[in-house]
């Protein structure tokens, strides 16, 4: 205990802002707060600007400030022009800065001023229970913390934060699909620490469900009726909400395994990642060519979209790609996604075997359903697919079929030709397949690696597929 002390005490030493980081910071959320009121009178727009997030709540980590301002707006504005004229608003408030459009529940503008993200955020003033949109209840987010985190259970947080950004598993946005930084706010007014929070997941064996105000106490059944996921955080100023509604089951699991590794071998490594060494390209080719298995690339030039849009696309394209080739009997062992939200978008599948057998066994019903039975005969009874049967082996039937595609790439390029859009291909993903299709196998795809370092970095580590954090733990044995 006494060795993790010292290393939350060094971290937080890092992580904790300055007197001058938040005169920095305060001095620019309340120009930024002035610039986006002066905005909404601009626009005739009546509005109550405030500071939100981790700013408001001092959870914010001095190396990644970012500042949410948001403006509750009339709720005689129609839905379908809140991001409309938020966006315009924010704009203008922000005139000269880099600008990148969001979108969460609707549109909402994010900016760089100064190395500080910021971002600009339309909601509904609304009274409590009365949500007209999801970010409605921000501002009540913001008072119910501010009210229960002290000085000492804010760097709680700030701790929780970094571990999740070390482990990668920080960020409820669909690229990352992790916890925010409200669920880390809440687990840490519900454990009271970060080493608390931590056994806790460590001890993870089944759901879990935190319902900090007891709204169902004594009803934990509805409870998990209302919230069948993995991890359920009742959110305090919203009931019918789970906070954590938006953390994929990987996250969740990468938290757990992360968690045990910490508790068993403490070290401050845990929450900086180490600089990642991309092989070289000659050295990729070699150990793509001794994997013996087949790594399968499709890149995609630039997509024209938001980044929460152009994710939401890549990973359904993804399912979609790892279903083709599972229903046609190749054996996906892992896929992944990647992009730089800019010019090159890389799908990889490693498959256990580029090439199948040209035959497979295919098994019918058992004799004891007459009814399948008949059904299968008719089907395979004098069908051209059929190698070898109707046969009847260990009480079923059974037949030997010839299969239409016995190589993956020959599969994703008929499939992808048109598209794929029957397939379950996002719209965005089958236009840019339409335009230039490319199926890369193995060290084909040198030349792409070599002109993109990141996409280096992030195939070096798919490659090896064991996290950092396991690592630094089989170190510290």
């Amino acid at each position: 205990m006494q060795k993790i002390n010292a290393i939350h005490e060094e971290i937080l030493k890092k992580i904790t802002p300055t007197q001058a980081d938040r005169a920095k910071i305060k001095a620019l959320a309340e120009e930024l707060q002035r610039k986006v009121a002066l905005a909404c009178e601009e626009q005739s727009v009546k509005a109550a600007v405030r500071v939100e997030g981790s700013v408001a709540k001092d959870t914010w980590l001095r190396e990644e400030p970012e500042i949410d301002v948001f403006m509750r707006l009339p709720t005689t504005i129609p839905r379908k022009s809140l991001g409309e004229i938020s966006l315009k608003i924010a704009r203008k408030a922000t005139e000269g800065a880099r600008q990148v459009e969001r979108f969460a529940e609707h549109p909402y503008l994010e900016a760089f001023i100064d190395g500080v993200r910021l971002n600009i955020v339309p909601c509904y003033d609304v009274k409590r229970g009365e949500w007209l949109s999801a970010t409605d209840r921000t501002p009540f987010h913001t008072d119910y913390v501010k009210k229960r985190l002290n000085e000492g259970l804010r760097g709680e947080v700030r701790l929780l934060k970094k571990f999740l950004k070390g482990v990668d598993a920080y960020g409820a946005e669909i690229k990352t699909g992790g916890f925010s930084g409200y669920l880390c706010e809440l687990l840490i007014v519900h454990h009271q620490s970060f080493t608390e929070t931590l056994r806790a997941f460590a001890g993870y064996t089944q759901r879990v469900a935190i319902d900090i105000e007891g709204y169902y106490a004594g009803r934990e059944n509805e409870l998990k009726r209302l919230f069948p996921e993995p991890l359920v955080i009742v959110d305090p100023v919203d009931k019918g909400r789970n906070v954590a509604s938006a953390v994929q089951p990987q996250k969740l699991y990468t938290l757990v395994a992360a968690a045990r590794a910490y508790l068993k071998t403490p070290n401050a490594n845990f929450f900086y990642p180490p600089k990642i060494n991309a092989l070289s390209a000659e050295a990729l080719a070699n150990k793509l060519k001794n994997r013996g298995c087949a790594l399968v690339f499709l890149p995609l030039g630039n997509i024209d979209a938001v980044p929460d849009v152009l994710w939401g696309q890549l990973y359904k394209t993804q399912r979609a790609l790892r279903k083709l080739a599972e229903l046609n009997d190749f054996k996906v062992l892992r896929d992944a996604v990647w992009s730089n939200e800019k010019t090159l978008n890389v799908f990889v599948f490693e498959i256990e075997q580029r090439v199948l057998p040209s035959v497979k066994k295919h098994l019918g019903p058992p004799l004891k359903r007459e009814k399948e039975c008949e059904n299968f005969l008719s089907k395979y009874g004098s069908n051209d697919c059929v190698v070898s049967g109707p046969y009847v082996e260990d009480g079923r039937w059974t037949v030997e079929l010839r299969r239409r595609f016995t190589d993956v790439v020959e599969l994703l390029r008929e499939k992808l030709m048109d598209g794929g859009r029957n397939i379950g291909v996002a719209e965005l993903m089958s236009q840019a397949f339409r335009e230039k299709l490319e199926v890369l196998v193995d060290s084909e795809v040198v030349d792409v690696y070599r002109g993109n370092r990141e996409f280096a970095e992030f195939l070096t580590v798919f490659l090896s597929g064991k996290p950092f954090w396991l690592k630094v733990a089989e170190a510290e044995r």
